[in-house]
């Protein structure tokens, strides 16, 4: 194997250590400090891109308990030898991951918060019994470390330990927060036997973040990193030097995601050169600032797949790290027509929106501007045009990937929302043999739905399962018969029927009754009615999509 690949791996440490591939962003800590005089940085970026792992390259590189030189051997970073002087294991660090903090209530996220500050505590138990700390900050850690303290002693929870911190080293801290965020998102989510309860939640982060990063006389300087700056909440308002970098913004755009370059390397190192088309089709895409980024979760976990077979197929990973209801959200909004957008996106255009970076969990959807920005922010669409500048942008969706989320979605979605009573009549249309009329009904639900004009059969495949599924029949989907696999199957064994159903995507509106034609054709040659034994009837039907059009052909 040409190199190693940890998937997953957050932890530059055991990355470095275990000698495992590491695309190298040491330059990030260069530009951080030898022009910035910002107390605190925050950079926002979807998830997945990399903020972890760039926290804790941080968290080794300052820290002044660690010895990282070795850590660092080789990278860029070394290479400003009096930086390194000056910076490298000469500060205390405190790094907290609020990334894991949620609960179906707030009795139960506040506890998640609790055992989070008690695990941080314990980290730096050595503390408890420092002379050069003050009385009243070792008593409030032993009551956090102990999981005892009051709401006060929650919310100063940060501010006491970088006092500590500061007390015990001789010198200014620097405090690293990753998934700020996180919290506030999950607290104001829809929970299943659950409830919301975001104001709890925002007055304890803003109790623990306010104290922590302003005025507090302990900190060197703060990094910060989420998904959304969070604005109207307050949390960061009256901070001095205080810099917010999202993905609208050119510095540092290219240390979070792989650039061109990076994915070049790596294939050369993983001997996977020729797979570079397909990581780009899937993976690339992004845009941050002016840079073209590559996502860096899936670009690593293809190529570990690839490692192991090289005939492996690209595949949705970023789907399933959290959920997609903001998709969801959108294109259900009845007060927001946007299915013409979703449509022009969903098939390779773009769409012009006003964006902002300044969002609040709970106004995401007060106004379609709002909902744009979080798909912007979130890495469900990107900026068509790297040097496009202002609020005003031009959107796309990145790649293949993320499309088929946007698929998916609208897919399931039409199947939640589908008319019963059309439903069952499109059903007694199909059994009664009546293919005109199903033409029309099924035309009529694809005006009605997001579809997709240059996509593959798969999507009109799945529309066309979505109808008859939850109508009391057995429905089978690529279904081994005969010689083949049939697209769909529908058994109504009560009554001893069945019918096949092939459907096929035509290139334009008179190609549509050949492509009928066509599927009636496959279903004869490739025997898909053999092992239906049994049911009296069995229908066959040919049918073709363009665009919003159906056409149903009986055999």
């Amino acid at each position: 194997m040409a190199v190693s690949i940890s998937v997953g791996g957050e932890s530059f440490e055991e990355l470095r250590k275990d000698y495992c591939y590491y695309v190298d962003k040491t330059e990030l800590l260069y530009e951080l400090r030898r022009d910035s005089k910002n107390k605190v940085t925050l950079f926002t970026r979807p998830r997945r891109f990399g903020k972890t792992l760039t926290m804790s390259m941080m968290e080794c590189f300052f820290d002044i308990r660690r010895d990282s030189k070795a850590l660092f051997a080789g990278l860029d970073i070394m290479k400003h030898e009096d930086f390194c002087r000056e910076w490298m294991n000469q500060y205390p660090v405190l790094f907290v991951s609020f990334k894991d903090v949620e609960g179906l209530n707030f009795e139960g996220a506040r506890q998640m918060l609790e055992d989070l500050i008690a695990r941080i505590y314990d980290d730096h138990a050595y503390l408890e019994k420092s002379e050069k700390a003050s009385e009243k900050d070792r008593q409030s850690f032993a009551r956090l470390v102990r999981q005892s303290g009051s709401a006060s002693d929650i919310k100063n929870s940060l501010l006491t330990l970088t006092r500590m911190l500061r007390a015990h080293y001789g010198k200014p801290v620097i405090l690293l927060i990753d998934e700020y965020d996180v919290p506030l998102a999950k607290a104001n989510e829809p929970k299943e036997g659950g409830e919301r309860y975001y104001p709890q939640m925002l007055d304890v982060m803003r109790g623990m973040l306010s104290t922590a990063l302003k005025g507090n006389d302990a900190l060197k300087f703060g990094v910060v990193t989420g998904c959304l700056r969070i604005a109207k909440e307050s949390i960061f308002t009256g901070l001095n030097n205080f810099a917010s970098f999202s993905v609208l913004d050119e510095e540092f755009s290219c240390y979070f995601g792989f650039t061109e370059t990076e994915i070049d390397l790596l294939l050369e190192k993983a001997e996977l050169t020729e797979k570079k088309g397909l990581l780009k089709q899937w993976y690339d895409g992004y845009i941050f600032g002016m840079s073209e980024l590559y996502s860096p979760w899936d670009a690593v976990n293809y190529v570990s797949s690839l490692l192991g077979n090289r005939n492996a197929q690209p595949k949705n990973y970023w789907k399933n790290t959290s959920g997609n209801g903001i998709i969801r959200d959108f294109v259900s909004r009845s007060e927001f027509d946007v299915s013409e957008k979703f449509e022009t996106l969903m098939n390779g255009g773009t769409i012009t929106q006003t964006i902002t970076d300044s969002l609040t969990y709970d106004s995401l959807h007060d106004t379609e501007d709002n909902l744009w920005s979080v798909l912007l922010m979130t890495g469900y669409l990107t900026k068509a045009d790297p040097n496009e500048q202002g609020e005003t942008v031009a959107l796309r969706i990145p790649n293949q990937e993320v499309a088929s989320i946007f698929q998916d979605t609208v897919v399931r979605l039409f199947r939640d929302t589908l008319d019963r009573s059309r439903q069952q009549e499109l059903m007694n249309v199909f059994w009664s043999g009546d293919a005109e009329r199903a033409s029309e009904l099924l035309s009529d639900f694809l005006w009605e739905t997001i579809s997709f004009h240059d996509y593959h059969e798969n999507y009109y495949h799945a529309f066309l399962t979505g109808i008859f599924v939850g109508m009391a029949y057995m429905v089978r989907s690529n279904q081994e018969q005969g010689l083949g696999r049939s697209d769909i199957t529908v058994k109504d064994r009560k009554n001893r029927r069945a019918m096949i159903i092939e459907a096929k995507r035509s290139t334009s509106e008179a190609q549509m009754e050949q492509d009928c034609d066509a599927a009636l054709r496959q279903i004869e040659e490739k025997q898909y009615a053999e092992g239906l034994y049994g049911y009296r009837t069995v229908l066959r039907y040919g049918v073709a999509f363009y665009r919003k059009s159906a056409m149903v052909k009986k055999g």
